[in-house]
């Protein structure tokens, strides 16, 4: 197999057919064989009504279901386990990007032997955005000039779902998130393992039919976990010269105060100052602790695709 798209749905009965319509039509012009794989993940409505009744006609169309709503990350895990495609794409449901870009990612990795993973991005130059609300636009862009900072080869959009993987690198993971935190973490052990990640412009419109998933309070809480995560010295090194430094100028103005004879013993000032001071140099060493798990994480995950790595072999010998 050449190709497994993957799509997760939640509540999509009607999008599902339009959207999988619209890919099949971009799809008629690829060169090789493919398979797309919808994950119904839960639904309440008629999704998987509509979608059994699109598998009986249509060969290449696979279904994942399961009864609970888990989120995004769990339909993700489960479509890429189920695709057998040398390359894996990811989409959403709701058609926010242009089905055509699934040939543009693809034919990155097929004429690029050095790109392992390729990102439709939005806010890249090139990129753009056409009629999306200005709150979830807001908050994802700001979301992802943080991420930006933190990422190692400074990715400007690194929270969107159109993507393509080589499956040898969807097959190094061990994914763990069940929901939209599963781009970042995808990303985030990717790069630590040293995979090769390109963007390519794209434009993100706003959704066709029915409303938006978009959850503002969950979406700017992972972007701030993450980013702590992936540099905690930026948030502990921030903190940490904040309190030194608040700590200092309040010693400036005790010292002042001392020469002009204005200084009473025993003043609460005085003890504030050196907590202040004791605390960020506290909170500078929690900063370089984090680093040096950051650092263990990363060997932990090279141990984990050696691992997963070493099983594939083992199956492979056990099936011949």
């Amino acid at each position: 197999m050449d190709l497994s798209i993957v799509i997760p749905m939640f509540n999509e009965a009607e999008n599902a057919e339009p959207t999988l319509n619209r890919v099949e039509e971009v799809l008629a012009s690829f060169s090789g064989t493919y398979e797309i794989i919808v994950v119904n993940d839960g639904s309440l409505d008629s999704t998987l009504e509509v979608l059994n009744r699109l598998a009986e006609r249509d060969k290449k169309l696979k279904i994942v279901s399961y009864v609970k709503n888990v989120g995004r990350g769990m339909a993700l895990r489960k479509g890429f386990k189920k695709s057998n495609g040398e390359i894996v794409v990811s989409i959403d449901a709701d058609l926010s990007y242009s089905p055509r870009y699934i040939l543009d990612l693809v034919e990155t990795l097929r004429t690029e032997p050095e790109v392992d993973l390729v990102l439709a991005s939005p806010y890249m130059p090139g990129g753009g955005v056409k009629n999306v609300p200005f709150l979830r636009l807001w908050v994802s862009k700001s979301g992802n000039r943080i991420l930006r900072l933190v990422m190692p080869n400074r990715i400007y959009t690194s929270t969107g779902i159109f993507r393509a993987y080589r499956k040898k690198v969807l097959d190094s993971l061990e994914l763990e998130s069940d929901g939209k935190e599963i781009h970042l973490e995808i990303l985030s052990k990717a790069l630590a393992l040293g995979y090769c990640v390109k963007e390519i412009p794209a434009i993100l419109t706003s959704r066709k039919k029915d409303e938006s998933k978009f959850k503002f309070r969950k979406t700017a809480l992972s972007h701030l976990v993450f980013s702590a995560f992936e540099k905690p010295m930026m948030m502990f090194g921030f903190l940490g010269f904040v309190t030194v430094g608040i700590g200092f100028l309040i010693g400036v103005y005790i010292v002042y105060l001392r020469f002009s004879g204005e200084l009473t013993a025993g003043r609460p000032l005085i003890t504030f100052a050196l907590l202040l001071i004791l605390g960020g140099i506290q909170i500078l060493s929690f900063g370089f602790i984090a680093i040096q798990i950051v650092s263990l994480r990363r060997e932990i995950l090279r141990i984990q695709k050696e691992n997963l790595e070493l099983k594939k072999d083992i199956g492979k010998l056990n099936n011949r």
